[in-house]
């Protein structure tokens, strides 16, 4: 058999192979909207809740067990994202605010965990994320918790003590970033950028271009529109920015640390259930006695439940008094966590809990 004939074999069998795709994927829509039909059947006026963020983990913690390969276990489970995402907006279209502008890590962040059949709204600040969910004009928001080199995102945390939301989600999303200008012969005198970018390549800055002046501005995404348009100017950001304005990448990959990633939260207005794999997030005001935090924290020790993440903020109640933000393994629902969270409770001031949610699956 020639080459073109084994090429023309193989072909068919692709074609087929699509077409096979291609309708399980509409079978699966056609599910979708029954399931949408039974919520509406059973909902008896209430409110419906379509996007069910413990289900979606579980599914893809499905699909990247039972893969085999040669596709990639997050590949295939990226792809498996987009199947649910357009078929979730057959059921309900989602409105997502994020921290904008267009073209940031935040949106990014969105399209990662939402997939790309939502409607993606940029907001100012994180605030005023926290506003559009509250007031109903989206149905989640997606904001920046932590980066692994430069800590924790402060605005976030403050916005949590007074919002009724309820943390559903977590994205963890690895940070590139790349040195931009106009052309591959452009002549810079300036770099913009977001103070965390500037800080997470300062090594690297430092190395190649010390003398040129660095600019933080409110966004990567704002650095690479101020780069686009001024003569002299270069900005760092990430491929989202460099694609929105057509800027070329001078030096690609530029962060200090190769494992940089940035955590970002789902917040929204409903409780989600267990997904079997979960993390809890709280907010714990102490009493102003001695060994508070210990207090807090002896009840996880005690009964083996792990922390992931411990932040002490200022409280907005008095000079001297904080606030700890943590993050421990387990969901309210599980019995160990729920009798913790008892015992904390009679230690504490205050303690709110912020929310049960799926870990990150990709």
């Amino acid at each position: 058999m020639s080459e073109e004939k084994e090429l023309g074999v193989l072909r068919d069998q692709i074609d087929s192979i699509d077409q096979q795709i291609q309708q399980l994927i509409n079978a699966r829509a056609e599910c979708a909207n029954r399931v949408a039909e039974v919520k509406q059947k059973y909902s008896a006026g209430q409110a419906i809740q379509f996007y069910r963020p413990e289900r979606e983990a579980q599914v893809l913690r499905k699909v990247m067990s039972r893969n085999q390969g040669p596709v990639g276990d997050e590949d295939m489970a990226r792809i498996f994202r987009e199947v649910m995402s357009i078929c979730l907006s057959l059921e309900e279209p989602l409105n997502i605010a994020y921290l904008g502008p267009q073209g940031t890590f935040t949106q990014a962040a969105a399209l990662k965990h939402f997939g790309h059949s939502v409607t993606c709204e940029s907001q100012s600040t994180i605030p005023d994320v926290f506003r559009e969910v509250e007031s109903g004009a989206a149905q989640y928001g997606v904001v920046p918790i932590e980066n692994s080199t430069e800590g924790v995102i402060t605005h976030t945390l403050d916005s949590f003590i007074e919002s009724p939301l309820q943390i559903c989600g977590e994205v963890a999303l690895r940070i590139h970033h790349h040195l931009l200008v106009r052309t591959d012969s452009s002549i810079f005198n300036k770099i913009y950028s977001h103070p965390q970018s500037l800080a997470q390549c300062r090594q690297w800055l430092d190395s190649h271009w010390p003398n040129v002046e660095r600019i933080p501005v409110n966004s990567n995404a704002e650095a690479a529109r101020r780069a686009s348009v001024e003569e002299g100017a270069a900005a760092i950001a990430g491929d989202a920015a460099a694609e929105l304005y057509g800027l070329y990448k001078l030096s690609a990959t530029i962060e200090d640390m190769p494992d940089n990633t940035t955590r970002f939260l789902i917040i929204g207005r409903d409780k989600t259930q267990s997904s079997g794999d979960d993390k809890t997030s709280l907010m714990i005001s102490s009493r102003n006695q001695p060994g508070a935090l210990y207090h807090v924290l002896a009840p996880f020790h005690d009964a083996g439940v792990s922390l992931t993440r411990i932040e002490t903020r200022p409280s907005k109640t008095g000079a001297w008094n904080y606030v700890f933000f943590i993050d421990c393994e387990g969901h309210v629902q599980d019995e160990v966590v729920k009798q913790v969270l008892l015992d904390v409770g009679q230690g504490a001031a205050e303690l709110k809990i912020l929310g049960s949610y799926p870990k990150a699956v990709l």
